[in-house]
């Protein structure tokens, strides 16, 4: 992108109210720019999970992580980002209003592959719905149980469940059961509870 269309686009995030349009839009010129500087990003973490869940669940912020081994130089980061007319650094900005965090290298146990959807600016790349199921459940549970994060695990098993975001769910099993995370009872528990809720809702 060049500096006409950045400042363009800039300028449509800055002026976009729906704050899951403008964090899409954001995402979008975010890994326009830095694939076109040789590094692909994936979005993790919260923003994830407000990207499937539709805004169902509002993060604040836009986490990234580098789906390459070639490491991006801080001063690279602060170029890139000063393109944005970025605030902050070394690993936080804050862009057109937003947050914009890079996390480092992605890691992903899951065999299913990331979720690519096109925005106004670029098409994005998410991590696997399953592998942020697994983790906002584990989120959920351990190191102790926590409201906020339980809910935010309903939310996104919620958008599962009515296909608002299609998984595996032999794939989320899987991970489920693995040592990094051991959470099968708890992913079961939560899931009942979910589709008990849902089924009322119905009724």
């Amino acid at each position: 992108m060049n500096r006409n269309e950045l400042r363009t686009a800039l300028a449509d995030i800055e002026a976009t109210s729906d704050l899951l349009e403008k964090a899409m839009k954001l995402a979008g010129v975010v890994t326009s720019l830095f694939r076109e500087a040789g590094w692909s990003l994936v979005v993790v973490g919260g923003s994830a999970v407000e990207f499937y869940t539709e805004g169902s669940y509002m993060s604040g912020d836009i986490d990234f992580c580098r789906n390459n081994l070639k490491p991006i130089p801080l001063r690279k980061l602060q170029d890139l980002m000063a393109c944005l007319n970025g605030k902050g650094g070394p690993r936080s900005w804050l862009v057109a209003g937003l947050y914009v965090d890079l996390l480092g290298m992605l890691e992903n146990e899951a065999t299913t592959p990331c979720r690519n959807v096109v925005t106004p600016y670029g098409t994005i790349s998410i991590v696997p719905a399953e592998l942020a199921l697994v983790e906002r459940v584990l989120l959920a549970y351990y190191p102790q149980a926590d409201a906020d994060a339980r809910n935010t695990a309903k939310k996104m098993l919620a958008a599962c469940l009515v296909g608002q975001t299609e998984v595996d769910w032999n794939e989320v099993e899987r991970l489920a059961a693995l040592k990094d995370f051991d959470i099968v009872a708890e992913l079961v528990e939560l899931k009942q509870e979910v589709a008990d809720e849902l089924k009322r809702k119905r009724a």
